[in-house]
C-alpha cells in the first residue's frame, strides 16, 4: 500500500440508542492514490460526516482499517492517533469553527502551538499560511471583522499551516454565498498543487463537478459516478 496516500478497507460504523442500531456505513472501501480533489456526496444523513470523522481519526471504525500510506492509523493509541492528526490531517467545517476572541493569525496559530512550533517561527508560518489564502492583510482582524468568505479563508489557512498530507472538508461552502462558494472552491483545488489530498464532503453540484472523482454515498457504501 505504498503508494497509496489514504485507503479505508472496509469499514463499518454503528450508532446505538436504546430503541435500534443505527447502522451508517457498512464494509466501506475507498481509495485515494494522487494529490486531487475528491468529492463525497450523498442525501443528508447517509454517513458523509461519519466518514470524514473516520479518515481524520476524530473516532474509531466498529470494523474496518484505514491506512495513511503504510501505516495503519485506525489501531494507534490515543495520543499517537492525535500526533499523526496534528501532522497529517487538516479539517474545513461548514461553521468555520473559529475562536472568536482570537485573531485570523491567533486562530491560525494553534496547530502550531499543539505541534510544538513556538515564538517567531510559529508566527511566521502562520503569516505565510494567510498569505496563500489572500488575507495578508487581515491578520489582526477578528472573526466579526471578516465576511464569511474570508473566516473560511482563515479555516483553510488554519488547516494548512502544519503541511498536512489531507484536506478533510465537511460542506466547506454551505454557509457562502455562490462567488464566495466559487473562490472557496478555486482554493481549495489549489491545495492540490501542493501534494494535500482534498476530500470534500458536500451537497454543492458545482463543487463536486470540479472534483476530480465524485463519489456518492448511499446505504453505507461509496461507489464513483459521473459527474
Amino acid at each position: 500500500m505504498n503508494s497509496e496516500i489514504i485507503v479505508a478497507h472496509k469499514l463499518s460504523k454503528s450508532y446505538h440508542s436504546p430503541q435500534e442500531v443505527n447502522s451508517v456505513l457498512s464494509d466501506l472501501d475507498l481509495h485515494i492514490t494522487s494529490f486531487h480533489m475528491v468529492a463525497i456526496v450523498g442525501e443528508s444523513g447517509s454517513g458523509k460526516t461519519t466518514l470524514l470523522n473516520l479518515l481524520g481519526c476524530l473516532d474509531r471504525p466498529d470494523s474496518g482499517k484505514i491506512f495513511y500510506g503504510s501505516k495503519e492509523v485506525s489501531t494507534l493509541p490515543n495520543n499517537k492517533l492525535a500526533e499523526h492528526r496534528n501532522r497529517h490531517i487538516g479539517f474545513v467545517f461548514q461553521r468555520f469553527h473559529l475562536i472568536r476572541e482570537l485573531s485570523a493569525i491567533e486562530n491560525v496559530i494553534l496547530p502550531l502551538r499543539i505541534k510544538g512550533v513556538s515564538g517567531s517561527k510559529a508566527i511566521k508560518q502562520a503569516q505565510q499560511a494567510l498569505k496563500d489564502v489572500g488575507l495578508e492583510k487581515k491578520l489582526w482582524s477578528k472573526p466579526s471583522e471578516l465576511s464569511g468568505g474570508e473566516m473560511q479563508r482563515v479555516a483553510i489557512a488554519r488547516a494548512i499551516v502544519n503541511s498536512p498530507t489531507v484536506i478533510l472538508a465537511d460542506e466547506p461552502t454551505g454557509n457562502l454565498d455562490r462567488n464566495n462558494t466559487n473562490n472557496i472552491a478555486e482554493l481549495l483545488m489549489s491545495l492540490t498543487t501542493r501534494q494535500i489530498a482534498v476530500v470534500v464532503a458536500t451537497h454543492n453540484p458545482e463543487l463536486a463537478r470540479k472534483c476530480a472523482k465524485c463519489y456518492e454515498l448511499n446505504d453505507g457504501k461509496l461507489e464513483e459516478i459521473n459527474k
